[in-house]
């Protein structure tokens, strides 16, 4: 008949193995994080401090921007964006345009609920926005809206700020 204690050897093991488990956890976290990182593309005028202050705004949000300092006219025009939906610059992220100072959420709620449709856009430069709320802005907020753009050029409000 065996002994059915356990044996030092095999608590050590257990120990072990539990913590080599615990340990490797975080690295499991970090590349899930990592998988979660969503890449975009940002055409902008070199120039321009509010185009800087809306990318560093994507990626405290987790999106690994992509930027090309040539201007964004053409890019918007190539993607097919309404000159009405204009504004400072121009991105793509998994297919789909993204035209102004659009917050993070709302491209992340774009990429969850993927409508059929070009993007968003958050026409003009409205003051409070992502990239237009620095310091300089001591705290003023105008109302704005997130515009859904339909592939017709048509548009839907996707979310409102005050």
């Amino acid at each position: 008949m065996r002994d059915q204690s356990v044996s030092p050897l095999r608590s050590r093991r257990k120990v072990l193995m539990a913590a080599l488990s615990l340990a490797c956890t975080p690295t499991i976290w970090a590349a899930s994080e990592t998988a979660e990182r969503t890449p975009i593309k940002v055409w902008k005028d070199p120039n321009c401090g509010c185009c800087k202050l809306w990318v560093s705004h994507l990626e405290h949000n987790g999106f690994v921007v992509t930027v090309v300092d040539e201007g964004n006219k053409a890019a918007r025009a190539t993607l097919g964006v309404p000159e009405r939906q204009a504004s400072c610059h121009t991105a793509v992220v998994s297919g789909y345009v993204i035209e102004g100072h659009v917050p993070a959420r709302d491209i992340r709620r774009l990429l969850k609920d993927r409508p059929h449709a070009l993007g968003l856009a958050v026409p003009g430069m409205p003051v409070g926005s992502p990239g237009m709320d620095g310091p300089d802005f001591d705290g003023h907020r105008d109302p704005y809206q997130v515009l859904l753009i339909r592939k017709d050029g048509s548009v839907l409000v996707f979310n409102s700020y005050s």
